[in-house]
């Protein structure tokens, strides 16, 4: 098994020279790596024998149905979008864990059908999070076509000139009969470092909101405008962004990140006019985050209004808190000391596909260890004891579904 988790690591380094930048791992929905990942995870779903394809918004499907097989079958997957400058593993080791599991079915004569699905976005920087996920789980909205990029390229035309046809997103929808999902991610955070452990079950996906806060201004003379008769809209800002990471140290499972500043006119010698934030703001429990969010807010405004700003906060997304299935869960706990660990349950702070898919089956996930607590960086990574141990537990958990399905 050694030897397997060596060989999914090395897909996924693998897959990292895929990037739109030499020398750093960026890889948005549908730009042209993409397909060079499709061709490559299309050969190895042919190897194994499963049926390819590609749907509508960018996904690339594999199904494998072995002639034992009932009607259900079991969805494994992940994304293999990343953020810019990010590291190899986030949501790629799980399409490659995925296909290995795969394997291990053939081997052990499972008679379950396994479909594997690598998301094509899930990050959302293009356009939005979760599209390839919120298409499978008929949860996509055909206004978000005309959303456009930082080039202008709307996402009809961008799937469009993939070489795919937005009019055919609907036949992308999961099959009604599919048993569940589940998906294998590392952590990317330090729990299960600090507590030595290569593995957790997860309970829950925390909520999650993503707002745009724009404060305008006037933008003027540096030189010759005193400070007291200044609009300065990057000043508002400033002062407004303190405040979130102030409010978020004090308010208990609440994280919130200021992770982007786009500013005009964006000059040295120049008033900030506009400036233009993003907010992330999490928790567990929805209500706690909507009053954060509420709370943040009036703060903009007041610092708005005291400086002379206006102020606009369009909200890019909104997910609520998802648990996970409590069934399936069960099964991933009881797989994990069958293969011989100590089970641990965790809420993951970080939004996943299968907090979408969710919504439309069952759905749970397993977390890999991440070393440093560290993703979306270059220097994430993984422990090959780690994967292996994932696909000890993976191979149990596949055994346990495929007798409850046929029964």
């Amino acid at each position: 098994m050694r030897e397997r988790a060596r060989h999914a690591i090395a897909e996924c380094l693998h897959l990292a020279s895929m990037t739109e930048e030499p020398g750093r791992i960026t890889r948005r929905f549908l730009t042209a790596p993409v397909h060079e990942v499709h061709a490559h995870l299309r050969r190895r779903m042919v190897a194994l024998g499963m049926d390819v394809r590609v749907d509508a918004i960018g996904n690339m499907r594999g199904l494998w149905t072995p002639p034992n097989a009932g009607r259900r079958r079991l969805i494994l997957g992940s994304h293999i979008d990343t953020v810019p400058d990010a590291g190899a593993f986030d949501g790629v080791l799980g399409v490659a864990v995925a296909l290995e599991l795969v394997r291990l079915a053939q081997e052990d004569l499972l008679p379950l059908a396994i479909e594997v699905i690598a998301f094509s976005d899930e990050e959302g920087v293009r356009f939005v999070p979760f599209l390839g996920s919120r298409v499978v789980a008929g949860r996509f909205d055909p206004a978000l076509l005309s959303l456009q990029d930082a080039d202008g390229i709307s996402l009809g035309d961008a799937i469009r000139a993939f070489g795919l046809d937005p009019d055919a997103i609907d036949e992308a929808r999961v099959d009604p009969d599919a048993l569940a999902f589940v998906e294998v991610h590392i952590e990317q955070g330090p729990i299960l470092e600090a507590e030595q452990r290569s593995l957790g079950v997860v309970s829950r996906i925390v909520g999650q909101t993503r707002l745009s806060v724009e404060f305008a201004g006037q933008a003027n003379h540096a030189g010759t405008t005193p400070m007291l008769l200044r609009r300065d809209a990057l000043a508002g800002a400033a002062e407004w962004i303190a405040a979130v990471e102030d409010f978020a140290r004090r308010t208990e499972g609440l994280v919130a990140t200021v992770g982007t500043i786009a500013l005009e006119p964006n000059a040295t010698n120049v008033i900030p006019g506009k400036a233009r934030v993003s907010l992330d703001i999490r928790h567990g429990l929805d209500a706690e985050r909507e009053s954060a969010v509420e709370g943040l807010l009036a703060k903009a405004r007041a610092v708005a209004e005291r400086r002379g700003l206006t102020l606009a906060c369009p909200r890019r997304m909104n997910e609520p808190a998802v648990p996970m299935d409590e069934r399936l869960t069960a099964y991933l706990e009881e797989a994990v000391e069958a293969a011989g660990y100590e089970a641990q349950t965790l809420s993951s702070g970080a939004g996943h596909d299968a907090m979408v898919m969710a919504t439309r089956l069952p759905a749970a996930m397993l977390f890999l260890r991440s070393p440093g607590g560290i993703s979306h960086h270059p220097a994430e990574a993984v422990r090959e004891e780690d994967v292996e141990s994932a696909l000890h537990v993976g191979r149990k958990f596949l055994a346990r579904l495929a007798a409850e399905a046929n029964t």
